[in-house]
């Protein structure tokens, strides 16, 4: 089916049900709640238990984080107000400012795929050429970005819980990521001072900072798998289309069923850059409608290691290579 087509009758599927929205708000965060309870209770007397807690935390923390995304596609509930009400609100337990994080996510969506104009918070990818225009130190710092340790490590933390705190970089686009971000910190700041009055900051540390580190790593990988695996596609203008590079530069990520929930479907990633509008509760109506796109782009669990080495995309070939490779690829090419 021709991408654009496709696009455009996917529209039926974007209605959102404010009763289903609600209720999917209500079975996240209320057990976020109760783990967050538990997580700091552990915390109180116990590293390991604390620890134990994290990934049950850091899962409905990732959930919570999909459905502050789906708002801010104004495609959760039904009035763009309740998004915007229910997305401010959830930015602050997710540490992400609302206003902030649409205007650079409603970026990535609009170029993705498009070498001339990257959109905002790729994962650092270069093209062959490219990589080979920088210098020796610059190839390293490179590499040493794209390391794993790195790219879902320390950059994900950084990001979530330190970059975010100002958005320098978006100066041209007005007041209101400012004062998201602003608004954001100053609720942070005051729910963590009232913890502290509670709790000593050695409990606070042993609860948040582990789970914050996972779930953030969740959601980069996420992000990462759904757009750098091995049949993605980037072109540059004006052979970039949009239609196609929604279709063909994201995967169809098949986690077991448990992990599709927690994940808000989100690996349907190919339906929803074609139109961001569906909620993630709709997605498998979507997916279902279409048999033929259960196998366009799909990246199944077993092989989704194998996308951490794609770091430089070959024009000429329009596949990922590893740094490593390039020189032999290079010099194929110019043969």
């Amino acid at each position: 089916m021709d991408p654009e087509h496709l696009r455009k009758d996917l529209a039926r599927f974007r209605t959102p049900s404010d009763k289903r929205a609600a209720l999917e708000c209500l079975v996240t965060l209320v057990p976020l709640a109760l783990c967050w309870v538990l997580t700091f209770l552990s915390a109180e007397h116990s590293l390991v238990l604390s620890l134990l807690m994290t990934p049950l935390t850091s899962a409905f923390l990732v959930r919570t984080f999909l459905i502050q995304h789906d708002c801010g596609h104004h495609g959760f509930f039904s009035k763009a107000w309740l998004n915007d009400a229910v997305g401010r609100t959830i930015g602050v337990l997710t540490f992400t400012p609302y206003e902030y994080w649409r205007s650079v996510h409603a970026m990535h969506h609009a170029y993705s795929g498009n070498l001339s104009r990257p959109g905002f918070w790729n994962v650092p990818m270069l093209t062959v050429d490219e990589y080979y225009a920088l210098g020796p130190l610059q190839r390293w710092r490179f590499r040493l970005v794209r390391h794993p340790l790195v790219l879902f490590g320390f950059a994900p933390f950084y990001l979530f819980v330190i970059q975010q705190r100002l958005p320098f970089g978006l100066m041209r686009r007005g007041y209101r990521p400012w004062i998201s971000a602003l608004g954001t910190n100053a609720m942070l700041t005051l729910i963590l001072w009232l913890l502290a009055r509670q709790v000593s900051l050695s409990t606070m540390a042993i609860a948040l900072l582990p789970v914050f580190a996972l779930s953030t790593s969740i959601g980069v990988w996420l992000f990462f798998v759904q757009h750098y695996f091995e049949a993605s596609h980037f072109r540059r203008e004006p052979d970039w289309i949009f239609a196609e590079a929604a279709l063909r530069g994201s995967s169809l990520y098949r986690l077991p069923q448990p992990l599709m929930w927690f994940t808000a479907n989100i690996g349907i990633h190919h339906i929803h850059h074609l139109d961001s509008r569906i909620p993630f509760y709709r997605l498998p109506d979507a997916l279902d409608a279409y048999p033929e796109l259960k196998g366009t782009g799909r990246v199944r669990v077993r092989d989704s290691a194998f996308c951490v080495a794609r770091a430089l995309w070959c024009e000429q070939d329009g596949r990922f290579v590893r740094p490593c490779d390039a020189a032999a690829v290079g010099s194929a090419i110019s043969k």
